[in-house]
């Protein structure tokens, strides 16, 4: 019964889509069920490390890519109070002399895009609109999925890429609510010709400071210039999408510099995020259903690696799939095994970066100390095992 059904994929953002596609490029059948009214991504600029260019040219999807992200020259590290350079990492060049790919920036959106597009070519995708995943029930052949609207559906296997607040994880792991952290992301997209020369930067640029942190680089090969604010606040335990608060941008960064200030009030209206992630788990598998990206390892984003990660779980996958020439249960397991630690990793890596980023008094000092020695690397030599990334040529034996 199951070898005619398709996989379902709970959810059609980054991470369902890339596994739609990298799972259909090997024959199977994919049904991808995205529960809003359309296909389509919300944020703003994304960075794009090597190892994530990596996944790229393994599924041949690097010239669309190229096509639409943006190549910084540079990643800068300011102090949000002085404005002093902390430390410049090279990229360009000497990130594809590092790690044999590039490191980018792009637009959420365009990245989506580019997934959405490579779905539509396959035949064998079939991708759904307002089909909410309500419930599903597993059984040792197939699962029946049960969507909000009273039609049930039947597949060979069920992903869960309905991210943070995934349906499908509390089904599977039941921790209860996303680990809120206190930290809130507002972001914002500016046209070039909106910003002046002297706050143009072709550099991915950083001002951290004190329980703050403002993040700029350009976007579409230069078009637009993203804004990504974060700061401490207690004000919100959770949120989505939701229009910030100005006056309270404006009183957590009262202490920057006038560079910092004058960007931030270049924006009239930011959009705002809670950041959330969860703990580690070595377990998010039962059977034929299983979970990718957020749903499975949510982060914090200070190590720009959430959309990459999941793209990541796409190839595993795939390459699990064929290990075990198509037997879904035993993929399922295999493919957890080879992403857990390396996923936990970056979660827990994610949240000692963002210590770094918002450090205050000695530690603060501490940090520009030894970044602008220049024997730290600006702790980007540390992250050596992340930007490597992974060989799926080589992942099971």
């Amino acid at each position: 019964m199951a070898q005619n059904l398709p996989i379902l994929i709970a959810g059609g953002g980054i991470g369902g889509l890339a596994a739609a596609y990298v799972l259909a490029s090997d024959g199977h059948p994919v049904t991808v069920l995205e529960q809003s009214g359309a296909f389509g991504e919300i944020g703003a600029g994304i960075q794009l490390g090597p190892n994530i260019f990596r996944m790229f040219d393994y599924l041949g999807l690097t010239d669309a890519i190229r096509h639409v992200a943006y190549f910084p020259p540079g990643m800068v590290m300011h102090d949000v109070r002085t404005g002093e350079q902390v430390v410049r990492v090279p990229l360009g060049d000497a990130a594809r002399a590092a790690y044999g790919y590039p490191y980018g920036v792009i637009y959420r959106a365009d990245l989506h895009q580019v997934f959405l597009a490579a779905c539509k070519v396959l035949p064998n995708v079939t991708l759904r609109t307002d089909a909410r995943v309500e419930s599903f029930d597993p059984s040792a052949d197939h699962v029946r999925v049960h969507l909000a609207d009273g039609e049930a559906l039947e597949g060979t296997a069920l992903i869960g890429a309905d991210g943070l607040w995934s349906h499908v994880r509390e089904a599977v792991v039941g921790d209860g609510k996303p680990r809120v952290s206190g930290h809130i992301a507002y972001r914002a997209v500016l046209r070039r010709g909106d910003v002046p020369a002297r706050l143009w930067s072709d550099d991915v640029r950083l001002w951290g400071g004190e329980k703050t942190h403002l993040v700029t680089y350009p976007l579409r090969r230069g078009e637009l210039f993203n804004l990504v604010a974060v700061f401490h606040s207690n004000k919100y335990d959770e949120g989505w999408d939701t229009f910030g608060d100005v006056a309270e941008l404006n009183t957590r960064f009262a202490q920057a510099c006038p560079q910092v200030k004058e960007l931030l009030g270049k924006i009239e209206t930011w959009k705002m995020w809670v950041l959330c992630d969860r703990e580690p788990v070595k377990n998010w598998t039962d059977g034929r259903v299983t979970l990718l990206g957020d749903a499975a390892h949510p982060m914090l984003q200070y190590l720009a690696q959430g959309a990459g990660q999941a793209i990541e779980d796409a190839v595993v996958l795939r390459e699990a799939l064929r290990f075990t020439r198509g037997d879904v249960a035993q993929a399922f397991q295999k493919y957890q095994q080879a992403r857990y630690l390396r996923t936990g990793r970056v979660q827990l890596t994610a949240r000692f970066y963002g210590d770094i980023y918002h450090a205050a008094g000695v530690q603060r000092e501490l940090r520009n100390q030894m970044f602008q020695s220049g024997t730290e690397s600006a702790g980007f030599a540390g992250l050596k095992w992340m930007y490597d990334g992974i060989d799926p040529k080589n992942l099971f034996h």
